[in-house]
């Protein structure tokens, strides 16, 4: 197997809204969405919103998995980036 030196980068986007609080989204990732008083606190919180996302998409990925009728094997690997 190739290993490779991917690193994935991801785009936060972040909005002031008229109240002063921020709204930020990762355009690469739907679903991770977040909101803070300051931009520090979206800034911080778009990682929990990221990890949020992934573990329930890894949950309903598992949960499709175990109903899946496969004519051969299936393979699950983690990946890891860094």
């Amino acid at each position: 197997m190739k290993t490779s030196r991917f690193m994935p980068k991801l785009t936060a986007v972040f909005e002031e809204q008229r109240d002063g609080s921020w709204i930020g989204w990762v355009e690469e990732l739907p679903g991770a969405n977040t909101q803070g008083d300051s931009l520090d606190e979206a800034k911080e919180n778009i990682f929990e919103a990221i990890e949020l996302v992934l573990e329930a998409q890894r949950e309903i990925a598992e949960e499709e998995l175990t109903h899946r009728a496969a004519v051969g094997q299936i393979v699950r690997e983690e990946l890891c980036f860094g």
